[in-house]
């Protein structure tokens, strides 16, 4: 049952980019404002699910208009596509912009997702300003709901435009030194653990779909492995998850096609129809919408990776696409409405009404965590405990085990890309693991693109700029 489809009541509050006219417009008479919509607990839990519907995003295919919030359902623009993992159809419009890495700063996807999370931010802190009308026994539970939700998100922006405004409480229409003051990272990560560790104290693992407390010891152990530090609570916070009763599928597609499944850990709920309120990336990957062009296509490097490394994941990581098999489609997310691959299950309706999940935390990444935990910056390691976790996954997927007692950098980032391949990690992967300038400038050199290293980071949104009147700077190289 997913807990959080449609939002049923509208809260108007100063979002974190108020300048824009619509937040200069009248509130409508109809709508509900936040200054007076708290009034008890009931109220407030409902603020709590609006947080996870802004995550969740609407339709962006269906819903195009740029004030809405898209969220999670562009995010595979700004991360996969900037790998070597996806690529546009053919070139098609602000989309080619993040495969041969020409983004400009005024590309309408780049600022589609920096202020949806930005609003998510804002949401989350409405709920934080009102703990006061939730009870003495579950104050600490929505306490700690937020500030997942609020470290969850300064996370995606902070790792993907470096420098950002912080978000530590509800922003009005008059700080705009907040709302335009970039603070240095450090500053955001400080905050993203203290949230972290907040939320680990007070959460248990009841959901799926929101926040537990196994989701945020899992998102704070890639946060000490992203900083380079604390691997061994890294470690620690892996182990504790590994002891929660999560476990691997026997068949990997079923993580796929079967939804909160024992792997799952934490994951964005959607459900299909109305289009306008699912998600859009089964569509856009399908290209199934009457397009000429598609998006996030599979590269021939990354099915290439999958052919060599990924054993029995690899038909169920990407296809061939029916209509034209020169062209690769991304295959783990088949709508209710597409022919499932080699398996023959036929589903069912438009894909753009598709109700696939999207999938944050799963088991399997904790597990190759825990073998990057233990490898500590190093460049192998062959402690035990980290040969288990990496056997796992590869049993999983058809294939031995490591064969020579070391596992490798190189090995471990070979094995995320087969293992999450089109779930947004692969970007990431690379930086953290420090192999995104070779890598990428291989990519580049090899397709005609011109990667530079500071297209590491997203440009900070031109109109952002624009809007503090010169109070905030570009990132290099933009």
């Amino acid at each position: 049952m997913k807990l959080f489809k449609k939002p049923y009541f509208l809260i108007l509050a100063l979002a974190f980019f108020a300048c824009e006219d619509d937040f200069l417009s009248p509130v409508p008479t109809s709508a509900i404002a936040a200054d007076t919509f708290y009034a008890n607990e009931t109220e407030l839990l409902n603020g709590v699910i609006n947080m996870y519907d802004g995550i969740q995003g609407v339709n962006a295919l269906d819903n195009s208009d740029s004030r809405l919030n898209h969220a999670i359902q562009i995010e595979f623009y700004v991360t996969e596509m900037r790998s070597d993992n996806t690529r546009t159809k053919s070139s098609e419009g602000e989309a080619a912009q993040f495969e041969n890495y020409t983004l400009r700063p005024t590309n309408g996807i780049v600022y589609d997702y920096y202020r949806s999370f930005y609003d998510v931010l804002n949401r989350a802190n409405i709920v934080l300003a009102n703990l006061g009308v939730a009870s003495e026994a579950n104050a600490p539970k929505i306490e700690a709901e937020a500030k997942f939700v609020r470290a969850y998100s300064h996370f995606n922006l902070v790792r993907l435009f470096g420098d950002i405004p912080l978000a530590d409480r509800v922003i009005g229409i008059a700080d705009t030194e907040i709302q335009f003051a970039r603070v240095p990272k450090a500053q955001v990560y400080e905050l993203i653990v203290s949230d972290l560790t907040t939320a680990i104290a007070s959460l248990d693992n009841t959901y799926k779909n929101r926040a537990s407390k196994a989701a945020a010891q899992a998102l704070l152990a890639k946060v000490y492995l992203t900083l380079g530090t604390n691997y061994v609570q890294a470690q620690q916070l892996c182990e504790a998850v590994m002891g929660s009763g999560f476990g691997l599928q026997p068949n990997f597609n079923d993580v796929f096609y079967t939804e909160n499944t024992n792997e799952i850990i934490f994951a964005i709920g959607f459900v299909s129809n109305p289009a306008t309120d699912s998600q859009s990336f089964s569509a856009e990957w399908l290209n199934s919408v009457g397009r000429s062009s598609g998006v996030n296509y599979v590269t021939t490097e990354a099915a290439a990776a999958l052919d060599a490394l990924g054993g029995t994941r690899a038909p169920f990581s990407y296809r061939l696409d029916p209509a034209q098999p020169t062209q690769r489609q991304v295959a783990k997310y088949f709508p209710n409405g597409e022919n499932g691959g080699p398996t023959g299950v036929v589903f069912t309706s438009n894909p753009r009404a598709a109700g696939n999940d999207w999938i944050v935390i799963r088991y399997a990444d904790v597990l190759l965590m825990h073998v990057e935990a233990i490898m500590a910056g190093n460049n192998s390691t062959s402690v035990q405990a980290a040969l288990d976790s990496f056997e796992l996954v590869r049993l999983r997927a058809g294939l031995l085990g490591d064969d020579d007692g070391t596992i490798t950098k190189q090995e471990l980032l070979d094995e995320r890309r087969v293992e999450l391949a089109f779930e947004n990690h692969r970007l990431f992967d690379l930086i953290r693991l420090g192999a995104a300038q070779d890598v990428l400038s291989a990519f580049s050199a090899a397709n005609g693109y011109s990667f530079n290293s500071t297209d590491i980071l997203l440009p900070i949104p031109q109109r952002e700029i624009n809007l503090s009147r010169g109070m905030m700077q570009q990132n290099p190289g933009y």
